[in-house]
């Protein structure tokens, strides 16, 4: 009995129809907006950075300047000045008008002891700005006159490698060393007379 006809093989079928259209690509994002560099103020909705080291340090020298310190002490003490003629007025006012017998303004006015006390310490703190930069003036003086450049503090073959001293440093150390130097002397001077049996002279070494 002969094997029943196998059905021919299925050809390729037709292709998958047109499927539906593809989303548009994204726009491409946009640039960020650039930021304040280094030393700039933030923009108006931007918060500040953090300080620079070089506006830190600026702050620290301006504190410790005398003459920068005493530039931003003179509109102080502009203001306390007017505040203490304005109080000392309107004291004026009132005490005159009581010893007239007339009706004072109500209302308590500042005190004028207080404002007095403002406007001393201010320039007190003045006085003090000034005898400062005196001194360093004085002493930048006396560095450059003295001692131009850097003075060793030891020689190199004394473990000293060449470090080196400001001026202002160096003479106290130059003092103590002429000091131990001079007590030495005396004490040698001292010791070859007890030998010798000399008698130290009566106006001392």
């Amino acid at each position: 009995m002969a094997a029943p006809p196998q059905p021919p093989p299925a050809g390729p079928g037709p292709g998958p129809g047109p499927g539906p259209p593809a989303a548009p690509a994204p726009p491409p994002p946009l640039p960020a907006a650039p930021g304040p560099g280094p030393g700039q103020p933030p923009g108006p909705g931007q918060p500040p950075g953090p300080p620079l080291p070089a506006q830190v340090a600026a702050a620290q020298a301006q504190d410790f300047d005398p003459v920068q310190r005493f530039r931003l002490l003179i509109p102080q003490l502009k203001e306390s000045l007017q505040t203490l003629m304005k109080v000392a007025a309107q004291n004026l006012v009132q005490n005159s008008s009581i010893d007239n017998g007339q009706k004072s303004a109500d209302g308590a006015l500042q005190r004028f002891d207080k404002s007095l006390e403002e406007f001393y310490a201010l320039c007190d703190q003045l006085e003090l700005c000034l005898r400062l930069a005196h001194e360093c003036l004085s002493q930048s003086f006396d560095s450059a006159k003295h001692a131009p450049a850097l003075v060793p503090a030891a020689p190199k073959g004394e473990g000293g490698a060449g470090e080196t001293l400001p001026y202002t440093q160096y003479l106290p150390l130059i003092k103590a060393q002429i000091a131990g130097a001079k007590d030495i002397h005396n004490a040698l001077l001292e010791g070859a007379n007890k030998i010798t049996g000399k008698l130290p002279p009566p106006g001392g070494p």
